[in-house]
């Protein structure tokens, strides 16, 4: 039996959510390094630079010290294989999730069948919640509170060229 030291968690973060962030913690605590992997994914239309991705990953990841924040382009599998990680981290909040990410996991064994991809279920609080919701209700001035780490408010507010809601009478 081998031992997993090293675990990829891909994705594009745009911006980083609570969900994620929730992930990463289980999933630190589980490997002795855990690399989160920021995918470009133009098709997507990013809000935040992969540059500007991997700054404010690193801000909400810095008290986790087995962390580390990278980008990679290509195939996930050759990123994985050159940093000598044995396992893949997806995160499913639904079916809909699985049945996409079944399909990625059985090409990625294809492709490479020495890496393995471990799924592992979202906190139920976080079940709705998208990158993409993050951003909508952002950008129509309702506050992103809880659905996002504190670090990321500022930055995804000074994006969109809104002031943080008042989170008192905002509770939205």
């Amino acid at each position: 039996m081998t031992e997993c030291r090293i675990a990829i968690y891909p994705g594009s973060f745009d911006p980083v959510t609570s969900g994620h962030y929730d992930i990463i913690v289980r999933a630190s605590r589980l490997f002795e390094k855990l690399i989160v992997a920021v995918a470009p994914n133009p098709a997507k239309q990013p809000l935040f630079t992969v540059e500007e991705r991997i700054a404010i990953l690193q801000e909400v990841c810095a008290s986790l010290p087995n962390v580390q924040v990278e980008t990679f382009e290509g195939l996930l599998v050759d990123f994985a294989m050159k940093r000598g990680a044995q396992v893949i981290v997806k995160g499913l909040r639904a079916v809909s999730d699985f049945d996409y990410e079944l399909q990625m996991a059985l090409t990625n064994r294809r492709l490479c069948p020495q890496i393995e991809t471990i799924f592992m279920m979202t906190n139920s609080e976080y079940v709705f919640l998208s990158s993409s919701m993050v951003k909508e209700i952002a950008r129509l001035g309702g506050s992103v509170q809880g659905l996002v780490p504190k670090a990321v408010e500022p930055h995804l507010y000074r994006k969109l060229g809104r002031a943080v809601p008042n989170r008192e009478t905002n509770r939205g």
